[in-house]
């Protein structure tokens, strides 16, 4: 259709990738089909130019014969950050025919995308959960679904999705298209293919799942010590051909940890994993596609969906669990034929993890190389300058002492604290004792320093709870003027007792 090519030629889209090529003839004809391929080779248009082409716009003179508002495709994805980017890319390809398409997915309010719903959509697309939840609420309606397509579907099903995928499946009509998308046919994803679709054609882009690793991305392995993998991460991002950079952690404290790090270092960095709130999910996303940030620090589930050109990098923090996951990993450099570098840092207690995967995907780095941020070999490898360091900017240093201890005041805070351990403050000079006696050899006040000290000192004999309760009553202050006017003669308190003054 001339609308689609026109807009995907203003993007840039201009050659189709083997996955599309084998099945836009088959889905535009509405056949369902299961097509296999590893990540980033274009999937995405593989389903969307059939879905965009074959709903109706509002343009189309049929539109007035389909329920209005209703959705007419659902596009399902396991992940917020994928849900993202499918979305984008529908939207690009599907400008110039006027197509409404909506995003639903969890960590956000309900009220837009309800109200989103109640205006009227063509194309959702979403994640299970949210999906099932409006659904149930009756505000998303499936009833008028022409076409389902559901992507990555091994990884919905490792996410624990598929009874979610299953319900959604069951609230679309059955004459429905079904476009099933996944890098590994798992069991459970035949199983569902053979209940829920109709006689779908397999279209497979590549010959094995054992070679789905991205051709053109080098890989290097290295055996590397935990306290030293920052410096190493610190080193590779400025070598020469450094761009944009991933870096993979197994939790979600160590991703917050290394971002943190190597912004201390001086990177741009920022983390991206599930304890963030999905409007801080989405900013660190755009800044790493503007090339506002340059590390984005992620978990395995978070990255789901990471489309992201000019990805020079793959770093994998720790070992990946499986060799699925390593698939996934590295497939977010190399992407759209580029190439790419992945580097696994692996720990010793995880030699063992690296060599199963290793075998099943028929690598030839069975034993990882020991590397330390020092070793020759990595920055040979990585073509980093000799002598670099793994920090761009100076450790930040020590606050002031002051400011440590106080601020401005800090500095007369020490002295009276140092002059109370050596007995009291600096301008005190004792004249009595305790009891009132003269002190031998000491400087005796003037009557006018007596008489101004005559309020403040606390009269020999009285007790500190009875001057309390006279002050609070307010007249041990009117006994403390009769003192002064009287120059030390004596006076009686409002209790009745003789009180002495300075």
């Amino acid at each position: 259709m001339p609308q689609i090519c026109d807009a995907l030629d203003r993007a840039g889209i201009t050659h189709p990738f083997a996955i599309q090529e084998m099945t836009l003839s088959v889905a535009l004809m509405g056949t369902d089909l299961i097509g296999q391929a590893r990540t980033g080779t274009g999937k995405t248009l593989a389903f969307g130019i059939p879905v965009i082409q074959r709903s109706v716009a509002p343009s189309d003179p049929d539109y007035a014969e389909i329920p209005q508002g209703k959705p007419q495709a659902l596009i399902v994805a396991p992940t917020r950050e994928l849900a993202l980017q499918v979305s984008s890319d529908i939207e690009i390809a599907s400008r110039d025919r006027g197509l409404r398409v909506l995003t639903i997915y969890g960590g956000v309010g309900y009220e837009p995308q309800i109200e989103t719903l109640e205006t009227g959509v063509d194309i959702v697309i979403g994640t299970p959960g949210r999906l099932i939840d409006l659904a149930n609420r009756k505000v998303l309606d499936l009833s008028h679904v022409h076409a389902l397509v559901l992507d990555e579907a091994d990884e919905m099903l490792d996410l624990g999705f598929l009874p979610d995928v299953e319900k959604l499946l069951r609230l679309t009509p059955e004459t429905r298209q079904t476009m099933l998308f996944s890098a590994t046919m798992p069991s459970a994803i035949v199983s569902l293919a053979r209940i829920h679709m109709r006689h779908p054609m397999n279209i497979r882009a590549e010959s094995s799942y054992e070679n789905a690793t991205v051709p053109a991305t080098a890989q290097f392995i290295y055996l590397a010590h935990d306290l030293d993998k920052p410096e190493i991460i610190g080193r590779v991002l400025q070598a020469e051909d450094a761009d944009k950079v991933v870096v993979f952690t197994r939790t979600k404290r160590q991703a917050q940890r290394v971002a943190d790090d190597l912004v201390e270092r001086g990177f741009k960095a920022s983390p991206l994993h599930g304890d963030m709130a999905q409007v801080a999910r989405e900013k660190a996303m755009t800044k790493f596609r503007e090339d506002k940030i340059r590390v984005l620090v992620a978990t395995d589930v978070a990255a789901r969906g990471i489309d992201v050109s000019g990805v020079s990098h793959v770093i994998n923090y720790t070992c990946p669990e499986d060799d699925k996951t390593y698939v996934h990993r590295i497939g977010r450099t190399g992407r759209a034929g580029a190439s790419g570098i992945a580097i696994t840092l692996v720990d010793a207690t995880d030699v063992h993890r690296w060599k199963m995967i290793n075998k099943a995907l028929d690598l030839p780095f069975d034993e990882p190389i020991e590397t330390y941020s020092t070793s020759e070999h990595l920055f040979h490898d990585q073509g980093i300058v000799p002598g670099t360091k793994g920090r761009i900017a100076p450790p930040a240093p020590p606050k002031p002492r002051a400011d440590r201890e106080g601020g401005r005041d800090g500095g007369r805070d020490r002295d009276r604290d140092r002059d109370r351990r050596q007995g009291g403050e600096r301008t005190r000079t004792r004249t009595r004792t305790r009891g009132g006696q003269p002190v031998e050899g000491g400087e005796q006040p003037s009557t006018s320093a007596a008489t101004a000290e005559g309020s403040t000192e606390r009269p020999a004999g009285a007790s500190r709870n009875r001057r309390r309760r006279r002050r609070s009553g307010g007249q041990g202050g009117q006994a403390g003027q009769g003192g002064q006017a009287q120059g030390g003669q004596s006076t009686a308190g409002s209790d009745g007792n003789e009180t002495q003054s300075a």
